[in-house]
């Protein structure tokens, strides 16, 4: 009998060859399947309507780029044994397994601190239990534990196969042709040089147009005003639906989401209890998406609201700048809702969203993406960057928004903002 194999025809890439059978063993797990009901970009297809790529994708993407970075490695003539390149390929497939219905909104309201990396981890630890311990390569370079640290560097950096496919993968879904990096000339470049992944010299300006490309898709695509608004709005029907549930109020939901809604599950009781894992792996985006519609008509007026907007694409508007909105300004804003809504301030207090996001290209203070110079020394790519200043892009940029009903934005409400210094 031949050896168990699988090729797949990507848009991105064009066809991808599934190597091993150990790694289509994992691809067919149900653990894994699940990512295709998890969409990449959450809610970004309400603005670029192409985006309904799923994490499912993108995850046999970032692989692909695992393998032929491996190749290319070895052709520098770095030893990559075979069960490394199973743990590489492992460790890249299942970085993401751990992301639940719409990425982070499960985390943020249902099951608080539950972070997908974590759980990420945990069902590695579950899914190498089920595979006898074939796992056990790719859990130590996933952790950073492995002896060779440049592989970890692979899997979770800032210039890693995780990044390299979700920038040429959202962009090409949304068209947003800022974001689109030279990925095959970036790991064409790849070398390692005493255990540290590094890049020859000429590849600067790919290293370059790459950090512009995440700080362009993360402006335009991944916290545009409007696809915050309506992720922050699904945030709030998702709170008001767990405030509800709480208090014993029925709710319609699907079984699995009923599971979380109505319990009290502790992120930690994730790491050993499979069941638990289980039922979260029945999760997906479609469970929010057909209780948002079933909660436009529920009695609770907030949480019909809040739905019924989500469903028909009737955002909140949304006002952003770079230093916090003055007290006053929001008061006057929630005395503007409630004048539009016919409520009473405490009730409009539950329509007025107001958060931030930063945004950091490149982090100087993380581990450096490093250069390979002719001369064989190894220095910061910010040090040789001359097409542009590097630098500039480790700033952090932080933003601050308000979003509120449309019909509550008509009247302009001045606005003296907090002084920061």
């Amino acid at each position: 009998m031949g050896q168990k194999r699988k090729i797949i025809n990507d848009p991105v890439y064009g066809f991808i060859t599934i190597r091993h059978p150990f790694i289509l063993d994992l691809i067919d797990h149900p653990w894994f399947q699940r990512l295709r009901r998890i969409a990449q970009l959450g809610l970004s297809h309400l603005v670029y309507p192409g985006a309904i790529h799923n994490r499912f994708q993108h995850a046999i993407g970032a692989m692909h780029l695992m393998q032929n970075a491996i190749d290319e490695i070895r052709l520098r003539g770095h030893q990559i044994t075979h069960d490394e390149e199973i743990g590489l390929l492992s460790a890249i497939l299942l970085h993401d397994i751990g992301h639940g219905p719409f990425s982070h909104a499960l985390e943020k309201t249902i099951v608080v601190d539950l972070h997908h990396e974590a759980l990420s981890l945990w069902m590695m630890q579950h899914l190498n239990e089920q595979f006898g311990g074939k796992l056990d390569t790719a859990i130590a370079i996933f952790t950073d534990r492995y002896p060779k640290r440049y592989m970890h560097q692979l899997v979770s950096s800032q210039l890693d196969m995780d990044r390299l496919d979700y920038l040429a993968r959202d962009s090409f879904f949304s068209g947003v042709v800022e974001g689109q990096v030279g990925s095959e000339r970036i790991i064409k470049m790849l070398d390692v040089v005493d255990d540290e992944l590094v890049i020859e010299e000429k590849g600067i300006y790919s290293i370059e147009k790459f950090i512009v490309a995440r700080r362009f898709m993360y402006w335009q695509v991944y916290l545009h005003k409007t696809v915050l608004s309506a992720e922050f709005m699904l945030l709030g029907a998702l709170r008001r639906a767990r405030k509800l549930a709480i208090e014993g109020v029925p709710l319609f939901c699907s079984p699995s989401l009923e599971f979380f809604l109505y319990g009290h599950a502790a992120s930690d009781a994730f790491r050993h209890d499979t069941m638990l894992i289980e039922r979260f792996a029945a999760l997906g985006d479609d469970d929010i998406t057909v209780s948002l519609k079933a909660w436009q008509h529920h009695h609770d007026q907030v949480l019909s609201s809040f739905s019924k907007r989500l469903v028909s694409r009737q955002l909140f508007r949304i006002e952003m700048q770079k230093v916090p909105f003055a007290k006053a300004t929001i008061d006057k804003r929630i005395n503007r809702i409630a004048e539009s809504l016919k409520i009473s301030t405490t009730e409009a207090e539950d329509y007025l969203i107001q958060s931030d996001v930063d945004n950091l290209a490149y982090d100087s203070s993380a581990k450096a993406i490093r250069m390979k110079m002719k001369s064989g020394e190894v220095i910061d790519a910010t040090v040789i960057s001359d097409h542009l200043n590097l630098t500039a892009l480790s700033e952090e940029v932080r933003k601050y928004f308000i979003c509120y009903p449309k019909e509550a934005g008509d009247t302009m409400i001045e606005n003296t903002a907090l002084k920061i210094d």
